[in-house]
């Protein structure tokens, strides 16, 4: 179970991946940059994507968790959403499952695909085997779901809505809670579950688009609607991001020998710039997850105030993306007081500085070793130096990669070195299970997975 919550965390990077585009899309819609037809047709553009991403979901996750990531999948996640849709509204119209449906279609799609994929007909059934079979089991599994919601689902939303309600009613504390456990559960992978509640379900904005009432759901997508109280669970990663984290490496590079300080000063400026520009997160905090877990600790403690003091200045400021640089600059007319970000931001440099600074020194953490030079080599060389430090050919079984990790099932992880990753590169090693590793690498994740599947096939 704990596998599967892993994967679905993984595949719900696809359809968030998509949502940058329609970001900048309705931020060129916004009026001041074009004007007349040219902003509505940006605009329009971008709340096709908001508007539709119940069945991005579907799509996304069922492509995602399917073996291979195969097309049949996606394309069995638009027909279950759009057949689950409509025969709960056909039940009862007042029911709206948000993104849920999309994510529970799209589970149940990549399932379907996965057990069902290869099955043999009858022959004179044998057009509708294989990969034309999955899209007509999951037909018949979303009308269950559909069926279903139509009758119970408003018990499910009753429940979402007193959690809502409890979390929102525990104001700046409830947005501590969530920021402390939003990079808490980064080490299981299970951060994009939690935020899918928090962006794309909690609380609910009712907006006129094209003279009809319209209800967008969740942080993420009530900011981008135009509601000016979203952006609550969004605005204090900014803080983190562009400015604690990157003194946190500071303070790890000054607490660095100094005869390593200029190999492991390279790799802090990389890794805390794309933090700064980005809001990618994961290489910084995979270099002292591992090593030095304290300071793990501290920094989700200060992520969880980080958002809990924005929400008190009242600060609203989405992202489409990440709460980096890009982000901020290009939705900060979008935003409520985002000003505040910067000596906001400026505060937290300097608390996360002095507190990882003398954490570092008080425990004597040691972040990095005195080795810190990677194996350089050329694309093939490289993927067969992950094929041998991952058992060969023979150990593996699948191959698969999220934005920063290398996400891997094989026979059996216990003999396997977490050395010989990170001579390779890696910024940290996940064991979930016997049968599974992740290796950390970084934005370079997926194209590391490519070339090993690449080389695998030519072994």
């Amino acid at each position: 179970m704990f596998n599967l919550f892993q994967r679905i965390g993984k595949a719900l990077m696809t359809p968030i991946a998509v949502l940058p585009v329609a970001a900048l899309l309705l931020r060129l819609g916004f009026g001041d940059i074009f004007d007349g037809q040219i902003a509505d047709i940006m605009k329009a553009a971008g709340d096709a994507i908001f508007s539709h991403l119940d069945l991005l979901f579907g799509i996304g996750i069922a492509y995602g968790l399917a073996k291979n990531s195969d097309g049949a999948a996606a394309l069995a996640g638009a027909i279950g959403v759009l057949i689950a849709k409509a025969v709960y509204l056909s039940i009862d119209k007042d029911v709206n499952m948000g993104v849920f449906v999309g994510i529970i279609i799209g589970v149940l799609a990549g399932t379907l695909y996965n057990r069902y994929h290869d099955i043999k007909l009858p022959e004179f059934l044998g057009f509708f085997g294989g990969k034309r079979f999955v899209p007509i089991i999951t037909s018949i599994a979303a009308i269950g779901v559909g069926v279903l919601a139509g009758y119970f689902w408003h018990f499910a939303q009753a429940g979402i809505d007193a959690f809502s309600n409890a979390i929102i009613g525990l104001n700046e504390i409830g947005t501590f809670i969530y920021g402390t456990l939003n990079r808490l559960l980064i080490p299981l992978g299970l951060h994009h579950i939690l935020n899918s509640v928090f962006w794309f379900q909690l609380g609910e904005y009712t907006h006129l688009k094209d003279g009809v009432e319209v209800v967008a759901n969740g942080d993420l997508h009530r900011f981008f609607a135009g509601d000016k109280t979203a952006g609550v669970y969004m605005s204090g990663f900014y803080v983190v991001m562009m400015f604690g984290l990157p003194a946190m490496a500071y303070a790890i590079y000054l607490n660095t020998p100094k005869s390593s300080r200029k190999k492991v000063g390279a790799i802090l400026a990389g890794v805390a710039f794309t933090s700064f520009l980005t809001g990618i997160t994961e290489p910084l905090e995979f270099l002292f997850l591992f090593v030095a877990p304290l300071l793990f600790v501290l920094h989700a403690i200060l992520t969880g105030l980080a958002l809990a003091t924005a929400q008190m200045l009242d600060i609203h400021a989405g992202f489409g993306f990440s709460a980096g640089f890009i982000d901020y600059v290009i939705n900060y007319k979008l935003a409520t007081n985002p000003e505040f970000i910067l000596p906001l931001g400026v505060l937290f440099a300097l608390i996360y500085f002095v507190l990882s600074y003398y954490t570092i020194k008080l425990f004597k953490l040691k972040i990095f070793d005195e080795r810190t030079d990677e194996i350089t080599l050329e694309s093939e060389d490289e993927a067969k130096a992950f094929i041998a430090a991952l058992g060969g050919k023979e150990n593996i079984i699948n191959t698969d990669a999220c934005i920063t990790r290398l996400r891997m099932q094989v026979e059996d992880n216990s003999l396997l070195s977490d050395e010989a990753f990170i001579l390779l590169g890696a910024k940290g090693v996940i064991r979930p299970d016997k049968h599974t590793i992740q290796v950390v690498l970084g934005t370079k994740a997926e194209s590391v997975a490519e070339k090993i599947k690449a080389s695998l096939a030519n072994i």
